[in-house]
């Protein structure tokens, strides 16, 4: 290494393509589910006479149904209950070939699963047969009752009322009588239940919205109604899979004390160079923005200023989308400010006007909306522009549960419904202010908010590195936060713990701290120190900066990092931004120490629900270095396609990575390190209809793994792909990996979601021999659920691999390998 340090290049993008390779998983076997003692001819006539007792019923449904002129379309909810305990095969409830619909699944109290399920007018004889063979006949071979998996594990079978198709937590079942508003997860088929339910809503006393979410089988509209109505309605038009209460959206908006003065103001604008004509965006979906700032006034345009209602007008009254605006261009200010060098600007920032506290509108689907203001600005299309959103709802009863806003997200960023791939920020939302005396075990059961729960999004959670209190000033009072530990406003998903949710926040940055004092009960913003600095909205009538924090000015720094990015490699594709980002980050020693536990292990749960990934360093965001080296590839895969009549595994692609080998190998039992971080989008199936495979939130899984030092190409694919061996394979031959895994196994925290990232540590011997990876799909509904006919869609993926060796220079031989010119950066 030269004096100075490591010389700083650009990222590598290595020219040689994936290979595909036909793939087929290793992975084999059916899964079995626990079912209860039963004795088998009392159970069945059980289970007969409640289906009896319901056929008179669907009788009269389907008269009265007939009636009102549904000549299509009749039938009756039934609930299908196990037995405590135990599990229900709740996908053997569905039937498609005669109209028979699982709507939802859901858990009640501790130990107990109910499915509600839509039976056609006409089709009770199919649970009929089935219990009846389940009592008389057995299987051939095994000799075990027909059908068994299903009929024993159901306790219980009934008619379901509307609290049937509830899904939220019970205690939040509005009273019968009340008008409340309804979010309303309609079935999707044949019929076109929206269009029905619209033409008879005044007949049942029903207010529908204009707004709708389209999903793969379901619609989400909302309904203004009582519960008692919208009972009636829907035993007459059996159109609703489920329902939940419409949220309200919150404001999670800090105004603080204005600082500074006008000639800080001058000075910055003296040094700051304007971005170019071809810069990305940052648009941001927020209160409005008042572009004649002077600080932004150079990255923004009256042009590029819309509203979501064209009444509101563009401008921020409120005070949150402007100095939003000021982080997204220039960091926290404070810095900026007294940096005295030039500042070269990379990107530009639009704005909708998503929300306006003067005049707030009635609760809507979120989800619809935040489409409509990506509408608004893709009227320009050919921009790259990072979406940046910190309005979130401050109901948390989702924990992690997607959500029609979530899932709405999760449709954008994928292009489920344009083709267009989208990168989207948004926060993770704010503690409740009132319980930071708390601070941290309040952050710990407040879970991260809606949307942000979205697979696709990179939801942003907060830290601090703020904690000087000026004691002249504020004598006794403390930093709330240490240096590098959480912030006391950021969320987390600790709650979340037991389920298949993703990790988030995926990352955190700097949210400002707040201050402590013995005697008073609860923390403060006392200190502007604690806050970071940024552009107000009312800069006319008051000081041209203000001071900013929470989660809501996290996301703009995250949302100025992405465009950064972007600025400097627009060949990246919002896959690549969103996994450079996470694989950019890491965890300071105060985040470390806080899972920490009294034995000393780690307790990584705690750690990524806490803390994401970590927070990123900016050098390694945007450049590598001598001895530290980043590849990145972007490609796209198709993980099913149809065989016969079965769905099964394509491919998966294979990375001939251009490995450093020699210098690799000349530091032999030097420690080293390779990140691996593989980010991809999942096409949204929400509702409430159990987390198995066929019923699953995601189209697919993507997953990567990395070539053994002691194995070599070809026994790496036999490990990893069942297509690729032939008779002679013994699977305890399988080569032992050495070195660790940060996560082992590369399959528990680091399989959730659809970003993951690992870090492996061991001898530079060992890594000199790990230069190819693999990526491979698992299942989701893309496979599982074949009259979809989503089986032959490809997806985009991007790979990011990193190597950390001490000293040595590993950049140069792999840029001489590949051809490229070695571009030294300032």
């Amino acid at each position: 290494m030269a004096d100075g340090g490591p010389k700083l290049h650009p990222h590598i993008f290595p020219p040689k393509a994936a290979a595909s390779k036909s793939f087929t998983s290793p992975k084999s076997g059916r899964s079995t589910i626990e079912l209860p003692p039963v004795r088998r001819a009392t159970h069945a006539r059980h289970l007969l006479r409640q289906l009896e007792e319901a056929a008179p019923v669907a009788a009269q449904r389907a008269q009265e149904q007939k009636a009102i002129g549904l000549d299509e379309g009749n039938g009756i909810y039934l609930v299908f209950e196990s037995e405590p305990g135990f599990d229900l095969k709740f996908e053997s409830l569905d039937f498609a070939p005669s109209g028979i619909e699982l709507c939802n699944v859901r858990k009640v109290g501790e130990d107990k699963i109910e499915a509600t399920v839509w039976v056609p007018d006409g089709k009770l004889t199919h649970f009929l047969n089935k219990i009846t063979a389940y009592r008389d006949g057995n299987t051939k071979g095994k000799n075990r009752p027909k059908n068994e998996d299903l009929v024993r594990g159901i306790a219980n079978i009934r008619l379901a009322a509307l609290q049937g198709l509830w899904t939220d937590p019970p205690e939040l079942y509005p009273d019968p009588a009340t008008k409340s508003m309804w979010e309303v997860w309609l079935r999707r088929g044949v019929i076109d239940h929206v269009s029905r339910l619209r033409a008879l809503a005044e007949r049942f006393g029903l207010t529908v919205s204009d707004q709708e979410i389209p999903f793969i089988d379901r619609t989400i509209v909302l309904v203004h109604a009582t519960a008692n109505d919208l009972s009636q309605s829907n035993d007459l038009l059996g159109a609703i899979a489920e329902v939940r209460l419409a949220k309200d959206v919150a404001d999670f908006f800090t105004r603080m004390d204005k600082v500074e003065q006008q000639a800080w103001v001058d000075n910055l604008l003296a040094r700051a160079t304007a971005p170019g004509d071809s810069a990305p965006y940052i648009c941001l979906l927020d209160t409005g923005l008042n572009r004649a700032h002077p600080l932004l006034e150079a990255v923004t345009h009256d042009d590029d200023l819309h509203s979501y209602n064209p009444d509101w007008g563009p401008n921020d009254r409120h005070g949150h989308g402007t100095p939003m605006a000021g982080l997204a261009t220039y960091g926290d200010l404070i810095e900026a400010l007294g940096s005295g060098g030039p500042i070269a600007l990379t990107h530009r920032i639009e704005s909708v006007k998503l929300f306006n506290v003067h005049d707030p509108h009635a609760k809507e689907l979120y989800g619809a909306v935040t489409a409509e203001c990506v509408n608004r600005v893709e009227v320009k299309p050919d921009r790259t522009r990072v979406f940046c959103m910190a309005v979130a709802s401050s109901d948390d009863r989702d924990r992690g549960r997607p959500s029609s806003w979530s899932a709405a997200i999760d449709g954008m960023t994928s292009g489920f419904n344009d083709g267009q791939r989208r990168l989207m920020l948004v926060s993770a939302g704010n503690t409740v202010l009132q319980e930071r005396k708390n601070y941290p075990d309040s952050n710990m059961t407040d879970s991260v908010h809606d949307p942000a729960q979205a697979w696709n999004a990179l939801a942003v959670g907060g830290y601090t590195t703020k904690i000087i209190v000026d004691q002249n000033k504020f004598a006794g009072w403390q930093p709330l936060a240490r240096a590098g530990d959480l912030a006391p406003c950021s969320c987390t998903s600790m709650v979340w713990q037991g389920e298949k949710w993703p990790i988030k926040p995926d990352i955190v940055l700097e949210a400002g701290n707040m201050a402590k004092h013995v005697d008073h009960a609860d923390p403060d913003c006392i200190d502007d120190a604690l806050s970071l600095l940024s552009t107000p909205h009312d800069f006319a009538l008051s000081k041209p900066l203000v001071t900013f924090g929470d989660t809501s000015a996290a996301t703009a720094l995250a949302s100025r990092l992405a465009a950064m990015l972007w600025a400097k490699y627009p060949q990246l594709t919002p896959e690549a931004v969103r996994a450079l980002l996470v694989h950019s980050s890491d965890w300071t020693e105060a985040m470390l120490a806080r899972a920490t536990k009294p034995d000393g292990t780690l307790d990584k749960d705690y750690l990524v629900r806490c803390f994401g990934y970590g927070t990123p360093n900016v050098r390694k965001l945007l450049s590598s270095a001598d001895n530290s080296l980043t590849l990145i590839a972007q490609g796209s895969i198709q993980p099913f396609h149809k065989v016969k009549d079965d769905i099964k595994s394509r491919e998966l692609k294979l990375h001939d990575l251009p490995w450093p080998r020699e210098a690799l190998e000349e530091l032999q039992d030097t420690e080293v390190r390779l990140r691996v971080t593989l980010s991809y989008f999942v096409e949204p199936n929400p509702g409430q209809r159990g987390w198995s495979t066929k019923y699953g939130y995601q189209s697919h899984g993507l997953r990567f793994d990395v070539k053994r030092a002691t194995e070599n190409v070809r026994a790496f694919q036999e490990r990893v792909n069942k297509a690729a061996r032939d008779a002679t394979y013994d699977s305890d031959d399988a080569h032992k990996d050495t070195g660790k895994w940060l996560f082992a196994g590369n399959t528990t925290l680091s399989a959730l979601g659809s970003v993951r990232t690992n870090t492996w540590t061991g001898t530079a011997a060992d890594l000199a021999l790990r230069d190819h990876i693999v990526v491979y799909p698992t299942y989701g509904w893309w496979n599982k659920r074949p009259n979809l006919k989503a089986y032959e869609k490809t997806s985009h993926y991007a790979l990011v691999a990193t190597i950390e060796t001490p000293e040595t220079d590993i950049y140069t031989p792999v840029a001489n390998a590949i051809n490229i010119p070695i571009e030294i950066e300032v």
